[in-house]
């Protein structure tokens, strides 16, 4: 039971056990001593009377006067506190008793009164204490009786009346019996008196251990229960109001003063986090105004070296095309040209359209990298987007003995995506593919779901030349090359990586030199659109 968990409760429990049974004893050995005490004053009482009764008869007996025996017996037994009289001789016959009925009646000479002298071979001369006994009275009470031996005295024995050797002892038993009614009464009422106290003094003593218990153990303990748990949830602002100046006062006191201590700490602790917060938060300023101006300083110095390549890669083309239409302004002024030299101009012609589609993909390409925008995003078919892209490079393939192998599923792939942009990075890597087969080979795209990423992957193998260790790490970069020969910008991958990114998704690539190359493009399929603002600070 929970209440058996009461501090309080077990040690009232225990001092009321241990008080009940105390008192208990206390009762039963003071009972028993009380009556012992009266039972003995009852005997003394019967002896004494006995000792009366023999000393009143023995004048009339020494006479040989019945008839006074008799009535001294029957004076004596109406007195309320003698229940009956009788005289028998030592062969146990009654002569004299103040029932009438009892006279010539043998007693029973084994019964413990009597054994008490006639136990042994020859009688004794016991204590008068051995020649009580007590009995049920057929009036229902306990009655006592004594034994009062009548002695052979001298005068006896040499009255004119009487013949009885001298050597006898005793001539015959005075049988006096006491009731015991009042006395039992009075062990019975002192018994009712005794428990009744005894239960009024547990009750008492019980009531001022449960006072005392509940008032200096059970409310500080509880108050000194309360204050940890309102100190467990935190609030130190508590105090214990107990005044005792007892070992739970002291209790109490060192609580308070643990509390108070808490709080002063908290209190610093608090103070501290402010102060920290307040200095990160000033350093953080410092760090983001230190990182806005280093991302200045990478600004500019980026736009530096975009500065200086897209002027070295416009600078060859430009040239080539200032050289030849030098050339052919010099011609067409030494008149028009025909038959071989016509042929020669047109040749002339061709190569400065080209160095002019040159410079118009450096500039394309630029702008695709640096476009942070991207276009409109929605659901999208992403077998439909390779399918377009392939198509596009379809005759180019073609022309370089390329076969394609494309497994792109029977389900639709549905991708939340920009697809012209993802079209072109397809595209790029599509193209990158075929130059690196030159003459011939196989490119495979696969499509596939992922579903515990809830993603789409697609993946481009060729078994062209691959890429070498020392170029692998810098595929990505801007204006990074290693097509010979100014064929290219440097900046395909550039502009994948970047359209790929701006979905929210990955781009690996994994290669052997003189065996192919697999590029990874792993997609979200519910990308969210992110523009980029452009930094208007300088």
């Amino acid at each position: 039971m929970k209440i058996f968990h009461y501090l309080g409760f077990r040690l009232f429990l225990g001092i009321a056990v241990i008080m009940s049974i105390g008192t208990a004893i206390f009762v039963s050995i003071a009972v028993d001593w009380q009556t012992k005490k009266l039972l003995d004053n009852s005997t003394r009482f019967a002896a004494d009377m006995s000792d009366v009764i023999e000393r009143s008869m023995r004048y009339s007996m020494l006479l040989n006067r019945r008839e006074d025996v008799d009535q001294i017996m029957k004076t004596v037994g109406n007195e309320e506190r003698i229940a009956g009289i009788r005289i028998y001789n030592k062969k146990g016959v009654v002569t004299y008793s103040t029932q009438e009925s009892e006279i010539g009646k043998n007693v029973n000479m084994s019964a413990e009164a009597c054994n008490a002298c006639h136990a042994g071979p020859r009688p004794l001369q016991p204590d008068s204490k051995l020649l009580t006994r007590i009995f049920d009275s057929p009036k229902g009470y306990r009655t006592m009786g004594i034994i009062t031996p009548i002695r052979n005295e001298a005068r006896c024995s040499s009255s004119d009346c009487h013949a009885h050797d001298s050597a006898q002892t005793v001539l015959g038993i005075l049988d006096v019996m006491i009731p015991l009614k009042d006395v039992d009464a009075n062990i019975a009422e002192l018994r009712r008196a005794q428990i009744v106290g005894s239960v009024f003094l547990v009750i008492v003593l019980v009531g001022f251990v449960v006072t005392f218990i509940w008032r200096e153990v059970t409310i500080p303990v509880k108050k000194l229960a309360v204050g940890t748990s309102e100190l467990e949830r935190g609030n130190l602002s508590h105090r214990i109001n107990i005044s005792n100046s007892d070992e739970i006062g002291a209790l109490a006191a060192s609580f308070n003063r643990m509390a108070q201590e808490l709080q002063r700490a908290r209190m610093e602790l608090t103070t501290w986090a402010q102060t920290l917060e307040k200095r990160v938060s000033e350093k953080t300023d410092e760090l983001r105004r230190a990182q806005k101006h280093m991302v200045q300083i990478e600004k500019m110095v980026s736009l530096g070296t975009l500065a200086a390549t897209v002027a070295h890669e416009l600078n060859n083309p430009l040239e080539g095309i200032l050289t030849y239409a030098k050339l052919l302004r010099k011609k067409i002024d030494a008149g028009i040209p025909s038959g071989e030299a016509a042929k020669e101009m047109s040749g002339e012609l061709g190569l400065i359209a080209d160095e002019t589609a040159r410079c118009g993909n450096i500039v394309k390409n630029l702008l695709l990298f640096s476009r942070e925008k991207v276009g409109e995003f929605k659901d999208a078919d992403v077998r439909s987007v390779i399918m377009q892209s392939l198509k596009l490079i379809e005759h180019h393939m073609q022309i370089h003995n390329i076969i394609v192998e494309a497994n792109l599923g029977s389900e639709p792939a549905i991708l939340f995506c920009d697809a012209h942009q993802l079209e072109e990075a397809l595209l790029a890597l599509e193209i990158n593919a075929v130059e690196a087969m030159g003459s011939g080979g196989t490119f495979a795209v696969t499509v596939r779901e992922i579903g515990h990423l809830n993603s789409i992957q697609i993946t481009l193998r060729d078994t062209g030349s691959g890429i070498h260790e020392e170029d692998l790490p810098h595929i990505f970069e801007p204006f990074y090359t290693t097509k010979k020969d100014g064929k290219g910008t440097g900046l395909g991958l550039s502009v994948v990586y970047g359209i790929i990114d701006r979905h929210g998704g990955t781009v690996t690539v994994d290669t052997q030199v003189n065996t192919g190359t697999t590029f990874t493009i792993t997609l979200p399929k519910h990308a969210v659109q992110q523009d980029a603002q452009e930094s208007t600070e300088g």
